[in-house]
């Protein structure tokens, strides 16, 4: 990109430490345009995750902000006092009661919107000095914290919020915030790949340095922290603190983004209802690559039920395996595989769901495959494919299936219903015995499925491919950036250079660039490019 405009691409808990649908999206934009310099700024839990994507060597930087762990130290002029502490506290004042006063009316929505804004642009300011942590750990800030909940007028008050849940609320506040302090180069288009957290260092280079902030949501961020704090352990009074939280940021993001590029129109939705402007939001949806996804050919000898992705209670895998334990009542010699990776943390769950199919009657029929070094065997392991989950965004894993020429039993959530369309059968979440029988049903109509098997890649190869999707932001980025958008060039086949895993040629070149940083011989950006942002 000319006049010296980059990408920062800011990410929450996925690339590049993680593997999944995300995180598979984040590396194809990167890949897509060797042209545009990357720097990535990823937000983890501790910063000691290992990198499990080889980054390609148009990734210029990579750091790691660890949510937890110790604060950050101390900026040079040290604690707050005195003038400066009053108007801290004053501006927490405001911030939190942005966060705990119900938006009753119309009226009152905006200003405490705009309370919100301000506060959070106050509190920017203070991160990038160091002092952010150290103020918000402060006696006076627990008073003044116990004396917001106490207000008559909020719900909170009858709740009696003790003093630990006001130890809780702050130490939750101050981890959240810390990435307010991440600093974006000014000559960079910030691209924030969800709501939440990772918007905060966009928000604060928007307010003080003016920088291009670009928001892409794949999932809900904010539906999904209400799902996560449902069985969460903290009290009434911390669960309201915290999410109101994310409900202020998650609107501030869609206010304050220069462009909104949901990944399906059912997200849009959400942002419309949470304060984006539609003429702001333009849908981009996620891509495949046909070729690396071909027809998977001849179904398995012995019906099976193919899934692919995370083992992780966000994708339900407790209504598949009731649904399955449905099926084998009916098709005794069904088989489920399950494909793909337990996280950090999901171990608890996947002895949960051997635990069910052992109490079902079931563990005989279902087996754990782990990683695959190709996914689309994965999909070409099923007669029919399936997903479960209770959110998502634009689930790869049921396009890529449609790639290879595998109909899909779904769960009507996120961009599904858009992924689908008529090639697939999408049943209501959380209900394994509709599920379970709209699968018999494709199960017992051989022809109906090799048709819309067939119909599915059609679908994708007219509709989301690989190379639609990362030109769309090839040309949103040089918008962001003010330069004059470049035509799409016709009979373009890039994605045909693709190689498992991904381009064979930007693959051996990105290896050499890691292990020169290894090294410790890491080129400047001026040796690499010539300019920053320049072509190869």
């Amino acid at each position: 990109m000319s006049h010296g405009r980059h990408v920062t691409m800011l990410t929450e808990g996925t690339y590049p430490h993680v593997h999944g649908g995300v995180s598979t999206w984040c590396d194809q934009l990167v890949r897509g345009m060797p042209e545009v310099d990357f720097n990535v700024i990823a937000l983890t839990g501790s910063g000691r995750e290992p990198v499990t994507w080889q980054l390609p060597r148009n990734v210029y930087r990579h750091t790691a902000v660890p949510l937890w762990g110790p604060p950050p130290a101390g900026g040079r002029r040290g604690t707050l006092r005195g003038r400066a502490f009053r108007r801290f506290t004053e501006t927490y004042e405001q911030f939190l009661l942005s966060l705990l006063a119900p938006a009753a009316t119309a009226a009152s929505a905006p200003a405490a919107s705009a309370g919100f804004s301000d506060a959070l642009r106050e509190l920017a300011s203070l991160a990038r000095t160091g002092r952010l942590a150290a103020a918000l750990r402060s006696e006076t800030v627990l008073r003044t914290l116990m004396s917001v909940w106490n207000r008559p007028h909020l719900p909170t008050a009858g709740a009696r919020p003790t003093v630990h849940d006001a130890l809780t609320a702050t130490d939750l506040l101050e981890h959240a915030l810390r990435p307010l302090a991440v600093r974006i180069p000014a000559d960079s288009v910030a691209h924030a790949v969800s709501s939440g957290l990772a918007t905060l260092p966009a928000l604060a280079a928007k307010h003080l340095d003016g920088v291009p902030f670009l928001l892409t949501e794949h999932g809900i961020y904010l539906r999904e922290r209400y799902l996560g704090y449902r069985t969460a352990a903290q009290r009434w009074p911390v669960k309201a603190l915290v999410l109101g939280f994310y409900r202020e940021l998650n609107s501030e993001g869609y206010r304050q983004a220069d462009l909104i590029t949901p990944c399906n129109r059912y997200n849009r939705r959400w942002e419309e209802r949470g304060g984006a402007p539609g003429e702001k939001i333009r849908t981009v949806y996620n891509g495949v690559d046909p070729h690396a996804f071909p027809e998977a050919g001849p179904e398995p000898e012995v019906p099976t039920l193919s899934w692919c992705g995370r083992i992780d209670p966000i994708k339900d895998l407790e209504t598949l395996v009731r649904a399955y334990a449905f099926m084998r009542a009916e098709l005794p010699a069904l088989r489920l595989r399950l494909f793909g990776p337990v996280p950090a943390g999901c171990e608890d769950y996947r002895t949960r769901l051997e635990k069910l199919a052992a109490e079902l009657g079931v563990a005989d029929g279902i087996t754990y495959e782990g990683r695959i070094e190709r996914v689309a065997d994965a999909y070409a392991a099923g007669s029919v494919v399936m997903l479960s989950s209770i959110s998502e965004g634009f689930p790869f894993s049921i396009i890529e299936a449609m790639s290879c020429g595998r109909t899909t039993v779904s769960t009507d959530v996120g961009g599904v219903r858009e992924a689908v369309g008529d090639t697939g059968l999408v049943v209501p979440p959380r209900e394994p015995e509709l599920m379970a029988r709209a699968t018999l049903a494709l199960l017992r109509d051989d022809a109906r499925r090799a048709e819309l098997g067939r119909l599915s890649r059609q679908r994708v190869v007219e509709k989301f491919t690989l190379h639609r999707s990362v030109d769309g932001f090839r040309h949103i980025y040089r918008e962001l950036a003010g330069q004059p958008v470049l035509p799409v060039l016709a009979g373009d086949a890039w994605t045909q250079r693709l190689s498992d895993p991904w381009y064979r040629e930007l693959v051996t070149r990105g290896t050499q660039w890691t292990e020169t940083r290894r090294t410790g011989t890491r080129r400047t950006e001026t040796q690499r490019t010539g300019v920053r942002g320049g072509g190869r």
